[in-house]
């Protein structure tokens, strides 16, 4: 018997099929290997029309690349260019390193290194543009000033798609000096569209990276001495997440936050005063409330300079300059009265960092009305006025426990001996703060300022002196307590009947 091949018996199965299921799979096979060498030809032309083409060429391609590609997955990309898309990615990366310091069509090539990177199934894309260098060239674009802010912005967004790649790129970027160059690009640029991308790219930098995020808190903390307001804002908003993240408050922060409160922007001011807040509960607290306290009374050097600006410069100039000294003063009597309102743990300890002393200071400021209503704002809001009758004995004492009488003595000591009388009655009403302290600088006069800005109003050593009078009295009425005691013992005691 005739032995059959299996290639005879899949034709007897098969049949008269068998030769038509062959025929189609040969024409498929021929029509795929014609669509591939079909796209392998037209990926090749691409190529050589990139290669051999200059700047215009180039941006043609480019801008049709970028209206074509732009949302593509890595597969599709792929698909687009035969399975030969790194080859691209890579003429593109080369072009940029040759031309980025020029800015030849820098906005569209990294727009287009964006739609690789961006790809969903494209990391391959990312590890092929970091081997050449390309956190190192974006880095470098930020830097460069002959370059148009736009083009720096492509780079930031490209930078945040690295940073959002994992913690190992954050990584990356941090150990290339990333959050210096970032930092100071912030510092620098003009566009709020700029600015809040890069507030983005340091809010991801301090997330998920440990070994890093004490960089990127110090680079946001030394941001808050830049001269742009925006800059200053969004990284105080920034530090406040930050802050929660590295747990531990750094001490130069205080002087940095306190220092903000010179800007002449409300939006700033709030920023900062929000950050305060939350600065209360790490172990910076004691510094900052002195501080704040201190803000108050400007310093001697600074007075000193004011008054040589008096005889110098012409009253606009001397006001102009000495204005935000006024504004810091005015913003630390709203932030202290912000805090008195939030804890009165925290309201106690100012009051024994001497705070109604330099409120009432700053109500006496005759050259900023602001400073004069947030300061009797807070010490009516805020409780530090709520021992009314205390504050008054203090003021008229000057700050000792002797009577009123002593108190009158300082009137002519500072005014004259002219001063009326009357005066003193209207320092007793402003003391008690009325009603409606945001108009108390409308009511008030040369001399009643000067009272309050000349005021030496002690509360700790007042509080302290009535501490010993009341031991000395709770010591005199127990050693009496012990006489009678004793004398009732030394009696005969009475028999009984």
């Amino acid at each position: 018997m005739k032995k059959l091949s299996l290639h005879s018996l899949e034709k007897i199965l098969c049949g008269n099929d068998y030769g038509n299921t062959k025929m189609a799979v040969l024409t498929r096979l021929v029509m795929t290997s014609t669509k591939e060498q079909a796209a392998i030809s037209r990926l090749i032309s691409f190529l050589q029309e990139w290669d051999s083409g200059g700047k215009a060429v180039r941006s043609r391609i480019l801008e049709n690349f970028i209206l074509a590609n732009n949302g593509k997955t890595g597969p599709e990309l792929e698909m687009e260019f035969s399975q030969g898309a790194s080859l691209f990615l890579a003429r593109l990366t080369a072009w940029l390193r040759l031309t980025y310091m020029y800015g030849t069509c820098l906005n569209q090539q990294l727009k287009s290194i964006g739609i690789f990177l961006s790809a969903a199934n494209g990391q391959r894309y990312l590890i092929e543009f970091l081997e050449v260098g390309g956190i190192l060239t974006l880095l470098e674009i930020l830097g460069l000033k002959q370059l148009k802010e736009e083009d720096k912005r492509e780079s930031i967004k490209l930078l945040q798609l690295v940073a959002n790649s994992g913690r190992k790129f954050k990584e990356l970027i941090c150990e290339s000096y990333g959050v210096r160059s970032i930092a100071e690009f912030l510092a620098c640029s003009k566009l709020e569209e700029t600015q809040e991308q890069i507030q983005i790219l340091l809010d991801a930098l301090g997330h998920g990276n440990p070994k890093y995020q004490n960089q990127v808190y110090k680079g946001l903390i030394a941001l808050l001495k830049c001269t742009s307001p925006k800059a200053q804002q969004l990284a105080l908003q920034t530090l406040r997440t930050i802050q929660t993240i590295v747990g531990k408050a750094h001490p130069n922060i205080v002087d940095s936050v306190l220092g903000v409160l010179r800007s002449m922007h409300l939006e700033v001011q709030y920023e900062a005063i929000q950050l305060i807040k939350d600065l209360i509960s790490y172990d910076v607290r004691p510094a900052l409330l002195q501080g704040l306290v201190s803000l108050l009374k400007p310093s001697r050097e600074e007075k000193a300079k004011m008054h040589v600006r008096i005889l110098e410069e012409p009253a606009t100039a001397y006001l102009l300059k000495s204005l935000p000294a006024y504004i810091q003063q005015a913003a630390a009597a709203k932030a202290i009265g912000i805090l008195a309102q939030v804890s009165r743990e925290v309201a106690e300890e100012m009051i024994f960092l001497r705070v109604i002393h330099g409120l009432m200071c700053a109500m006496g400021n005759k050259d900023h009305t602001n400073s004069q209503r947030q300061a009797s704002i807070t010490l009516e809001a805020s409780g530090f006025g709520s021992r009314r009758e205390i504050l008054c004995e203090v003021v008229l004492s000057g700050g000792k426990t002797c009577g009123k009488g002593h108190g009158r003595k300082i009137v002519p000591t500072i005014h004259g001996p002219q001063t009326p009388e009357c005066h003193w009655n209207k320092i007793l009403v402003m003391c008690r703060v009325p009603s409606d302290p945001t108009n108390l600088y409308l009511n008030m006069d040369a001399v009643q300022a000067d009272i309050l800005a000349a005021n030496i109003v002690n509360m700790p050593a007042y509080f302290l002196s009535l501490a010993k009078t009341d031991g000395i009295e709770d010591t005199e009425t127990n050693t009496e307590e012990e006489l009678q005691g004793e004398d009732s013992e030394g009696l005969p005691q009475s028999s009984t009947p």
